[in-house]
């Protein structure tokens, strides 16, 4: 969707370029790039003291820009270069050009003493880590305590992955052009990037369009057209039948737990399957959701011939082993939705391959919700996946692998689908870290695909509502309280869509 997307910073490179093409010269961009760091600093600094550390290349000139800027409006400003003014070439010898103010050699500059440092040294296209005066003057940066407002991205961080193998600037705000990159989003990039702003320098939408990012900002306008919204003669038989697999007795609160998320996020029926034993204590906390003996994969695949079951939640307290596979390979094979996690996924351990294949027989509209441990586990040995490095990567390679939407869970949540798109969620909240917060996570998912919302958009919207009702319950959350947030989150959000 327009707006959400995020970009590389190769694609980053391919959006100047194609602007550049159709005519805008690159001086212009750096102008127009410069112009908005030079705003964001006078709203920090107000009258105080800046000083504008400027890189070797065009990091740089766009904060040559915003230091001539910045002195033409009155404020104290001093300039420090890593390398020479005669070394600049292009576009940053140009910007460099309209500063007249003295320059001096940023492997002696001292943070300490001014209002605001402009950190316009390296961008996002760093590919190494810092070594030498950089990495000195970074930090004197950081141990200075000064605010810090950086240029595209904190020097140092990598624009694609959030990480960096060697020292980085902890900004207090940054600002960048045109879109979001990856590494904004991904930890430990959003920490250190503080709140982002994004600028427009003049590159049109329809020239991001072209480039065709697959990453995305997760949040409504990516995934708001296919949000369910109720006709007037809409029934509980027209928004579908969720039904979640319960554990063994004394293991069946999660299970519980994700069938709530499934019938608050709007899924017009909700059934647990329980094991005969544990069917009195599923039964004397169950409600409005109903409750079905179920004693194995037989009976799961007796109890799915009624096609009105179209979402299945498999995993949360389910017990790991042969039996947890059986009752996986029947959802599977059943061609619903189907959402997997924990012990689904456990019991998969250096199995992804039978996984995958149990998922292509039937066409499963499939979701995987790992954590860290639970991916590491489960594509144990398989070389397609990397082990270590960038998240979305490894999160696009798994979806891949599995021919399913691949949620990565943590801060920075992940939702990867098979064909490649992706989604980075930005409003992850540390009051989610409780006990059966994911596992209503998969109920809200089973919900949104009982109600007709494909894999990938269902997984983002669940992640990004999910995160919502933490944030608007805070401090004291427990996992019981995700439903309950739910309805008021579903009112902000239809309201905001148009669809209340």
């Amino acid at each position: 969707m327009v707006g959400t997307e995020l970009l590389t910073t190769d694609e980053m490179r391919q959006a100047d370029a194609a602007a550049i093409h159709a005519g805008t010269p690159g001086l212009t961009l750096m102008r127009r790039a410069g112009a908005a760091v030079a705003e964001r600093a006078r709203a920090l600094a107000g009258d105080g003291r800046i000083l504008v550390l400027c890189g070797p290349g065009n990091n740089g000139g766009d904060g040559f820009v915003a230091a001539a800027l910045l002195a033409k409006a009155g404020l104290v400003v001093e300039v420090a270069l890593l390398g020479t003014v005669e070394a600049l070439t292009g576009d940053a010898a140009a910007a460099a050009a309209e500063w007249t103010g003295p320059v001096t050699e940023a492997a002696a500059a001292e943070p300490a003493g001014f209002t605001l440092v402009v950190d316009a040294l390296f961008g996002a296209g760093l590919s190494r880590p810092l070594e030498g005066d950089a990495a000195a003057l970074v930090g004197r940066i950081n141990e200075s305590g000064v605010p810090v407002l950086a240029v595209d991205v904190p020097s140092g961080l990598d624009g694609d992955t959030g990480a960096s193998a060697g020292p980085v600037v902890t900004a207090t705000e940054t600002v960048t052009f045109v879109r979001r990159k990856p590494g904004h989003l991904l930890l430990p990039g959003r920490r250190l990037c503080g709140p982002v702003t994004v600028a427009e320098i003049g590159i049109a939408d329809d020239v991001v369009a072209g480039i065709g990012p697959a990453a995305h900002v997760n949040g409504p306008a990516l995934w708001g057209a296919a949000f369910p919204h109720l006709a007037e003669d809409s029934h509980k038989y027209t928004r579908g039948h969720a039904v979640v697999l319960s554990g063994p007795a004394h293991r069946t609160g999660a299970a519980r737990l994700a069938a709530r998320g499934a019938l608050r996020i709007g899924a017009g029926l909700v059934t647990v399957l329980s094991p005969t034993p544990a069917l009195p204590e599923n039964a004397a906390q169950l409600t409005a959701i109903m409750l079905r003996p179920c004693d194995g994969a037989d009976d799961l695949d007796d109890i799915l011939t009624d096609e009105r079951l179209n979402a299945i939640v498999a995993g949360p307290g389910l017990g790991t082993g042969a039996p947890t596979r059986d009752l996986v390979r029947v959802a599977a094979e059943a061609g619903r939705g189907l959402v997997l996690d924990a012990d689904a996924l456990t019991s998969f351990s250096g199995k992804a391959g039978e996984l995958a294949e149990m998922i292509a027989a039937g066409g499963a509209r499939a979701v995987a919700t790992p954590h860290e441990g639970e991916f590491a586990r489960l594509f144990r040995g398989v070389s397609a996946v990397p082990a270590e490095g960038s998240k979305l990567a490894r999160a696009r390679a798994a979806a891949s692998v599995l021919d399913a939407v691949v949620v990565l869970k943590g801060a920075d949540t992940v939702i990867a689908a098979p064909d490649g798109r992706s989604a980075i969620n930005p409003n992850g909240t540390p009051w989610l870290g409780t006990a059966g917060s994911g596992d209503v996570l998969c109920g809200f998912i089973g919900g949104l695909l009982a109600q007709g919302m494909e894999p990938f958009e269902a997984a983002a919207a669940a992640v990004w509502l999910h995160a919502a009702a933490a944030r608007r319950h805070g401090p004291g959350l427990i996992s019981e309280d995700l439903p309950e947030m739910m309805p008021g989150v579903l009112g902000e959000v239809l309201e905001t869509l148009g669809a209340a």
